[in-house]
């Protein structure tokens, strides 16, 4: 395929809307895959990816055949690997949950950054946790039932050092203080360094595992940092941790690019551009490959039309011919040589040896794939004019008879059957019609057998269908 085709494929509308729905889906994927910690697997799938669209383009055989015979175990494989990030990215696709604050919103708000300052400049540790679109029910366990409204002694009572669940994490949803004391799951990948405490590590396993919006504030640095998306970042003033959850209330669904502004705005940046241009170089590489022009041979049965009642088809014929046909790749998978057959119009022919050419007409091909050479390019047939005869049935008497027994008489009916034949000229054999075989070896008295009749392919009965005969056969000493 040339360049000005492979442009002129690329510039419809069909293909834009594919490509964006394939950079889309690489994109949320690889979000997804980075959030879980699992980024290392997914780029190593990527490499290979690559790769094999690389071996395409240059026709690798040895790599291509690796890849078509090691392909559907790797695909099983990836399945068990990555089936908790499937899960995820499945569920974050399809998640419509909205978060429900109201006309309270400002005012819950404004009590927790003021909650929340307060309990950095007193350094008492903190974890406050603010549901996303994604359900997260089951990664929390333990704590205690709350339903509260929300007020700023509560926030500090509830992190008071002595409060049975001062350690746990507090639930924000709805509007209201929903459970506090709730234990969260510790992270499994080494995104935080060690010296961060526990509540650090499981505010990172909740946004590793959800879209949901943590704040923790660090008994031992008397710090507050924002955990989203999976990453970490420190906040430096009241009005930052203000504008975290307002946005994150607004509209999870844009929180990663929103939250954390100046910080990670450019490489999601690079990541859509990446997507971008990676999901155009795999429908670019498929388009290539598929299109490329190849040649295949197929053997494919020759098919004989009746001729007219007058004429039959007699001696040897072809019964297979090698097709030779080129066409683009995708064409050429597609088509399934046992669906093809040549075949011979015999319904006009003339009695007498003649050729017949076999052309693109003779077959059903296809629309693009194309008929490069027959081998052989033509057929040799030979068609008689039919008349009627009656033909004497011979018995097929196959060895001896036992000892000194002899055949005294042998006598068949009917004795004379009328068939259809080739009208035969001075020089052709004649007509033979004989009995199926009777063995001699085992007949010691006189015997009657029932037969059938064994005739030449192009000799057919008048009747349409062969008599049964009897033989019977008279021995003597």
């Amino acid at each position: 395929m040339g360049t000005l085709t492979l442009i002129k494929e690329v510039f419809t509308w069909r293909v834009i809307v594919d490509i964006l729905l394939m950079a889309a889906g690489l994109f949320f994927l690889y979000r997804t895959l980075l959030r879980l910690g699992t980024w290392k697997i997914a780029a190593g799938v990527l490499v290979a990816m690559f790769v094999f669209s690389v071996a395409s383009l240059l026709d690798l055989r040895s790599i291509e055949w690796v890849y078509s015979y090691l392909s559907h175990v790797v695909l099983i494989a990836l399945i068990v690997i990555f089936q908790p990030e499937l899960r995820k990215f499945l569920e974050r696709a399809a998640s419509v949950r909205r978060i429900r604050i109201g006309d309270v919103g400002e005012e819950l708000s404004r009590i927790l950054v003021e909650a929340l300052w307060a309990l950095a400049l007193q350094k008492r540790g903190a974890i406050v946790v603010f549901p996303g679109k994604e359900p997260m029910q089951e990664w929390l366990s333990g704590g205690y039932p709350l339903e509260a409204k929300p007020s700023f002694p509560l926030v500090m009572s509830i992190f008071d050092p002595n409060s049975p669940g001062h350690d746990g994490a507090l639930i924000v949803e709805n509007g209201k203080f929903l459970r506090f004391g709730t234990r969260l799951p510790i992270s499994q990948s080494s995104r935080l360094s060690e010296d961060y405490g526990t509540r650090h590590h499981a505010a990172m396993g909740l946004v590793e595992k959800s879209d949901a919006l943590v704040i923790v504030v660090s008994e031992e640095r008397g710090r507050v940092s924002l955990f989203l998306d999976g990453h970490m970042r420190q906040i430096n003033g009241r009005d930052e941790i203000a504008q975290a959850i307002s946005l994150h209330w607004k509209n999870t669904a844009t929180h990663p690019i929103e939250m954390l502004k100046g910080i990670r705005r450019w490489p999601i940046l690079v990541q859509m551009i990446a997507s971008l241009g990676l999901a155009t170089l795999f429908w670019s590489t498929f388009i290539v490959a598929q299109g490329e022009i190849l040649e295949k041979v197929v053997t494919v049965p020759v098919e004989y039309t009746r001729p007219s009642p007058n004429l039959i088809l007699v001696g040897d014929k072809e019964k297979m011919v090698s097709l030779h046909l080129g066409g683009a790749r995708a064409d050429l998978d597609a088509l399934n040589p046992s669906q093809l057959s040549v075949k011979i119009d015999l319904s006009k022919a003339l009695p007498g040896k003649q050729s017949f050419l076999v052309t693109i007409e003779n077959i059903r091909l296809p629309k693009k794939i194309k008929l490069l050479d027959i081998v052989p390019p033509s057929v040799d047939l030979n068609l008689a004019e039919i008349v009627e005869q009656e033909i004497t049935v011979k018995p097929q008497l196959i060895g001896k008879l036992p000892g000194e027994l002899k055949i005294r008489s042998v006598e068949v009916k009917p004795e004379k059957v009328k068939v259809l034949s080739p009208a035969g000229d001075k020089k052709s054999e004649p007509v033979n019609i004989v009995t199926t075989p009777i063995y001699l070896e085992s007949i010691k008295n006189d015997t009657v057998i029932y037969c059938k009749i064994i005739a030449p392919p192009a000799v057919q009965p008048i009747d349409k269908r062969w008599p049964d005969v009897e033989v019977s056969i008279a021995i003597g000493q």
